[in-house]
């Protein structure tokens, strides 16, 4: 009987003595010499030595692993040795499919030397069936404080990803710190103001194209990185800027200073494929390093998200007034449509709700997109000519902070000093009832009376939250309206006089505008700018 052998030998983690990746490592070179020896001493021949090197035991895409079982099933080995079982597979389902089933069906025989595994030896399987469970319980437990530790690092705000993002690079002195990349970041930015400004995504990206910008995992590739991505079909990755490349840079929270980690996740210690983790389970940090976008920008565009607004076919801009035009009578949007006309094209906004159908709304006129941009733009430059004039300015600006001032401050303290109050009151409660239940438990009182005061305490707690969470509403809309102010003051600054509306000046100004249905009898109809400063009497 020949006895042909293949030599299996594992290393999970790199050895600090490796000279060269290329390689072998200490551990992996000791395996070789203990295995050979007792293969010569058993005058074994030797076949093939197969290493894998840096790869885990549940990994079963091990390439000299799979050379090894292909050797086996070609009928090229008569024995398989190994160190310990474990260096063969840490994976339970493994142990089973090859050394208790196809290795018999094959005629191989499987020897590992320091545990004395021997599929030769009669009664040797039920030790080797237990050196597999603990083996696998030693990778799911291993599994799952790597876990642990992952999630605890990303808590702490450390960046774990393996590539910084595009326009960040990781600090050579703290690879778990995101620093701004002076050339990437001026692309993000310019994609940021672009879209700000109204250019829709396909826009962009073929300003991109345009002027030569490499791609962000080209842009890698250009400065020495391995980085692969992820989307790229059939191994071939975009050489040229996307839409979906644009939405994923202008949603990603990483340009104004935060991380968001944790996104995905792999099926299992032993399931490699990838899922998706749900929202309220990602991680967030918050300024772990510095923005490239500012926050007023990032709100702008975020707002802009939620809007959903659309992108025309024909320029590949954003409609400045889009989604923020609403009929008085069914609170439907009005969209934009082209209509030709003796002048040609000529852009008009009609309500939803008569075009889905013609008894659904009342509001059965359009209007014209020019005629309604004059009328926001006269009362823009209305609100900036009253705003610049001295008495107004000092009238109406200092009236506006006086009652912040005087007003809502006063309130403000007060409400501040019922919340705490009311918290003392829900101490205080608690603590009764703790004692409570202690005499309950002494045979102080008796449960019945235990249950009626427990009632009542826990009734008092209840309205003292219910108060919290009213006073905490209206602090809330205290701040607000504190903050708007202060914004408002901000956006009159900006500017003198309007001549033409674009999207930032929409954005900026206008919150929703109203339009109502047309009087017959005098041909007119009531338009309604509701605005996002503090309007001025």
């Amino acid at each position: 009987m020949r006895n042909r052998v293949g030599i299996y030998c594992r290393l999970s983690d790199e050895d600090r003595f490796k000279k060269d990746k290329n390689d072998d490592s200490e551990s992996i070179a000791n395996q070789k010499s203990m295995l050979l020896k007792y293969a010569l001493n058993k005058n074994w021949e030797v076949v093939n030595v197969y290493s894998d090197d840096d790869y885990s035991g549940a990994d079963i895409n091990r390439p000299k692993f799979n050379e090894l079982i292909k050797d086996c099933e070609d009928g090229k080995i008569d024995i398989v040795l190994c160190k310990t079982q474990s260096r063969f597979s840490r994976d339970m389902e493994i142990v089973e499919k090859y050394i208790h089933n196809k290795f018999i069906e094959w005629g191989i025989r499987f020897v590992s030397i320091v545990d004395n595994a021997d599929t030769q030896v009669k009664g040797n399987k039920k030790a080797r069936q237990i050196n597999g469970l603990i083996n696998e319980w030693y990778l799911e437990d291993l599994s799952d404080n790597i876990r642990s530790s992952l999630q605890n690092r990303r808590e702490d705000g450390l960046y774990l990803g393996s590539f910084a993002c595009y326009g960040y690079m990781k600090d050579p002195d703290n690879k778990n710190q995101l620093i701004i990349d002076p050339v990437a970041s001026e692309v993000v930015k310019e994609i940021f103001e672009l879209y700000k400004k109204g250019m829709g995504y396909y826009r962009i990206a073929s300003y991109l194209n345009d002027k030569g910008i490499p791609t962000p995992s080209n842009y890698k590739k250009q400065n020495g990185s391995n980085y692969q991505c992820r989307q790229a079909k059939n191994g071939v990755e975009h050489t040229k800027w996307t839409q979906d490349t644009i939405v994923t840079i202008l949603k990603n929270e990483t340009y104004i200073g935060n991380l968001v980690q944790g996104k995905q996740t792999y099926v299992s210690y032993k399931n490699h494929k990838r899922i998706k983790k749900p929202k309220e389970e990602w991680t967030y940090s918050y300024g772990t390093h510095e923005p490239i976008i500012d926050m007023e920008t990032w709100n702008i565009i975020q707002d802009r998200f939620k809007s959903r607004a659309r992108v025309s076919k024909t320029t590949g801009d954003v409609y400045m007034l889009s989604r923020k035009v609403c009929c008085k009578e069914c609170k439907r949007v009005f969209n934009r449509q082209l209509y030709k006309t003796k002048d040609g094209k000529t852009a008009y906004l009609k309500c939803k709700g008569r075009r889905i159908r013609s008894d659904v709304c009342v509001n059965d006129k359009s209007i014209r997109c020019d005629v309604l941009e004059q009328i926001i733009i006269d009362e823009l430059n209305k609100q900036l000519d009253k705003y610049y004039s001295l008495s107004e300015l000092e009238r109406q600006f200092a009236l506006q902070k006086k009652k912040i001032d005087k007003g809502t401050i006063s309130r403000t303290e007060a409400l501040k000093i019922e919340k705490e109050e009311l918290e003392r009151t829900i101490e205080k409660k608690n603590n009764h009832y703790k004692t409570l239940y202690e005499d309950k438990i002494e045979g102080i009182i008796s449960q019945k009376e235990f249950m009626m005061f427990r009632e009542r305490f826990l009734k008092e707690i209840e309205e003292c939250k219910n108060r919290i969470q009213i006073i905490d509403e209206e602090l809330n809309k205290m701040e607000e309206k504190e903050s708007n102010v202060q914004n408002s003051e901000a956006i009159f600054k900006k500017y003198r006089h309007i001549d033409k509306l674009n999207k930032e000046i929409v954005d900026e100004f206008i919150d929703t505008v109203w339009i109502g249905k047309v009087n017959p009898e005098t041909n007119t109809r009531d338009i309604d700018i509701e605005l996002n400063i503090i309007k001025l009497a």
